[in-house]
């Protein structure tokens, strides 16, 4: 490894991980030549008003869809963690144990429009470059988010073709016995399946 490590982090509910998850994390290590990307499944979802899976499904699923692809880590640092899973102290985190390292935040459209209102989310740009993957609005178009001209240098957005695919409609699916391949990875759906995941009550 010449010069500073290049870390990716790819944070997430993954519930479940899906094929637009999977894309993304191809995307970054190609394009931006990362040394390691870590896969952060969510501990304390802070934003979300649902109530997750048991995060050591969600942490199972992860390792079975991202298990496979070079210079990829599962890091279970925001599960083990207490109290709301924040960026900003994940990144912090990181950027200790990876003295010098290019941090690279992946997130998606949706979420590139709310980074600002995060937990001291006007620091993350210091941190990390935020690279964004696109993704289909509801009317099939690309997202039309705007990168704040102070921080121009600090996002990028990658190369990828944006999927029109969610875990909510996958959750819905699952819900209704709908088949959900290929969707997601064919170990994620075995694992669903033998667990009886996202079945009503």
């Amino acid at each position: 490894m010449t010069g500073n490590p290049k870390i990716g982090v790819f944070g997430g509910s993954f519930d479940p991980p899906h094929a637009a998850h999977l894309t993304l994390a191809r995307s970054a290590l190609q394009h931006l030549a990362l040394d390691r990307l870590l896969i952060l499944p969510t501990g304390q979802a802070w934003h979300k008003q649902r109530i997750l899976s048991p995060a050591h499904h969600r942490l199972a699923m992860a390792k079975l869809a991202f298990g496979d692809l070079a210079r990829v880590a599962i890091d279970a640092r925001e599960i083990d963690r207490p109290g709301p899973s924040y960026t900003i102290d994940t990144l912090r985190e990181i950027a200790a144990d990876w003295p010098g390292a290019d941090l690279f935040l992946l997130i998606g459209e949706d979420q590139a429009r709310a980074w600002q209102h995060w937990h001291e989310g006007a620091k993350i740009p210091g941190l990390a470059t935020i690279c964004i993957a696109a993704r289909l609005t509801s009317s099939g178009a690309d997202g039309d988010f705007q990168v704040p001209q102070a921080w121009k240098q600090r996002f990028l957005r990658l190369p990828m073709a944006p999927m029109a695919l969610s875990a909510t409609e996958l959750r819905a699916r699952l819900g209704a016995h709908q088949n959900v391949s290929p969707l997601v990875p064919e170990p994620v759906a075995r694992y669903i399946e033998d667990h009886h995941l996202y079945q009503a009550t």
